[in-house]
């Protein structure tokens, strides 16, 4: 995982939007992206599209039974996810960032 550097347009606002989407996952993801003002800030969108990317991958994972013994490991997962977001980080997930934008939901 690699962190992309901090933007100073990034208000805190921003920040607790990007953290409770990874925590609240997938509810503030999709409120968020229903929400004008908040699906247009390019650091709230880029984490709320990823989280629920991240909630999709999981759900799938819990179907295929892999998720029953994953489910605690993806929660603190979520959980450094959320603070790294909060610190301020566009945070690169390996596959699953690289797949969100090859689909062209993040720029």
């Amino acid at each position: 995982m690699t962190y992309q550097t901090i933007t100073p347009d990034i208000t805190e606002d921003d920040k607790l939007w990007a953290l409770l989407s990874y925590i609240l996952n997938p509810i503030v993801p999709i409120i968020v992206l229903l929400m004008e003002d908040k699906k247009n800030r390019p650091f709230i969108r880029y984490h709320a599209i990823q989280a629920l990317a991240l909630a999709v991958v999981f759900f799938i994972s819990c179907i295929i039974v892999i998720g029953a013994c994953l489910s605690p490991l993806v929660l603190i997962y979520s959980i450094y996810l959320a603070v790294k977001a909060y610190q301020g980080e566009y945070i690169v997930i390996p596959i699953l960032t690289d797949f969100v934008k090859n689909q062209g939901w993040l720029k």
